[in-house]
């Protein structure tokens, strides 16, 4: 398993190994589906979901950001949030769709941008 970035009672997150801004946050409790949350977690899980996406759109200003819940390979309910370029090898594709290019991004730092996650989502 990948190193948590964050760790709450309710929550954490993992990154996903990609070329894009990607990382996913799991409930502590393995959950299958948001609905089975009690309100304190799922109350929890969107604060976090949107820190992240506005730290993500602040920090590294893509195109779009994609969330995505499936849970099918892994059914411990779980987030995806991804910054998307139009540079990036499967943009306008899912991450998970058709590779549309070779593409290399040069992008800020994932550590400074966990440094900020951090310090917003312990606030």
């Amino acid at each position: 398993m990948s190193e948590k970035l964050y760790e709450n009672s309710y929550f954490y997150i993992l990154r996903e190994n990609a070329t894009i801004p990607w990382v996913k946050i799991f409930t502590q409790h393995p959950y299958k589906e948001l609905s089975d949350c009690d309100p304190e977690t799922q109350a929890a899980l969107l604060k976090a979901m949107l820190v992240v996406e506005e730290t993500m759109r602040f920090y590294y200003n893509p195109k779009k950001i994609n969330i995505a819940m499936f849970g099918n390979y892994v059914p411990h309910l779980h987030i995806h949030i991804m910054a998307r370029f139009e540079e990036d090898s499967h943009f306008p594709e899912s991450m998970w769709g058709v590779k549309q290019r070779e593409s290399t991004l040069f992008l800020p730092s994932f550590e400074n941008f966990v440094t900020i996650l951090h310090s917003k989502l312990a606030s």
